[in-house]
């Protein structure tokens, strides 16, 4: 599985009684497909998934489903736990519709890299569907460095990595200098220059608005058209 372009992590649009605007999801879903988005993240972060109940997370998954399959476009849906046995089970639960899943290291415990090491190797042998590695160490208190990136991306069914260093630091430059997988910028502002240090996409939540404006960086960026990318 390749990993190119740029992906939406849904937002969940909310009624003003507190429930999915299911109507919303499906048009949010749509336009940014149609405009060009390579896929969707559905309960990724920005989704809020830890505020829905499982059978609203499953209603979303169903319509980002029906609305990916429609146009050939990937699905991506956000998994995992901070213990390696409950990140587990979730991906077993994952619907079978789901092209891979997005996954953190465990957030707050700081298992360290070789704990992080141990953690993705086990889901990696348990998983039904490839995994993209989210690295968000301003996020979960575990930071993951080039050497550990490179040794996840040897696991079996590891396709890629979401990158959310937070900055272009040293780890960025080296990860990006020789990628090992695919790798995704994850923080919005910092999109144009890790495609131009050879990022294959983005996973973006600004991309809701002006869908096609990212699409158009990242398209410039991946032929080398240096002007019109700045």
């Amino acid at each position: 599985m390749q990993l190119s372009g740029v992906y939406v992590p849904l937002i969940t649009p909310f009624t003003a009684d507190g429930g999915i605007d299911l109507d919303g999801v499906e048009k949010l879903a749509i336009d940014v497909l149609d405009a060009g988005a390579a896929g969707l993240v559905a309960l990724g972060t920005t989704g809020e998934p830890a505020t829905l109940t499982a059978a609203e997370r499953r209603e979303v998954v169903d319509i980002c489903t029906r609305v990916c399959r429609t146009r050939s476009k990937t699905l991506i849906v956000g998994a995992g736990a901070s213990g390696t046995a409950a990140a587990v089970e979730s991906l077993r639960d994952l619907p079978a519709q789901a092209d891979a899943a997005l996954v953190t290291a465990p957030s707050y415990v700081r298992p360290g890299e070789a704990g992080t090491i141990a953690h993705f190797t086990a889901l990696a042998a348990a998983s039904p569907v490839p995994l993209v590695v989210y690295n968000v160490p301003y996020r979960t208190g575990q930071p993951m460095g080039v050497g550990t990136l490179r040794a996840l991306a040897t696991l079996p069914g590891v396709v890629g990595v979401k990158h959310c260093a937070g900055g272009i630091d040293a780890d960025t430059v080296a990860l990006l200098a020789d990628p090992p997988f695919d790798v995704l910028a994850g923080d919005d502002v910092f999109l144009s220059p890790m495609l131009a240090l050879g990022a294959a996409g983005g996973v973006l939540a600004s991309a809701h608005v002006h869908t096609e404006a990212f699409v158009a960086l990242a398209d410039a960026w991946r032929a080398g058209d240096v002007a019109r990318a700045r």
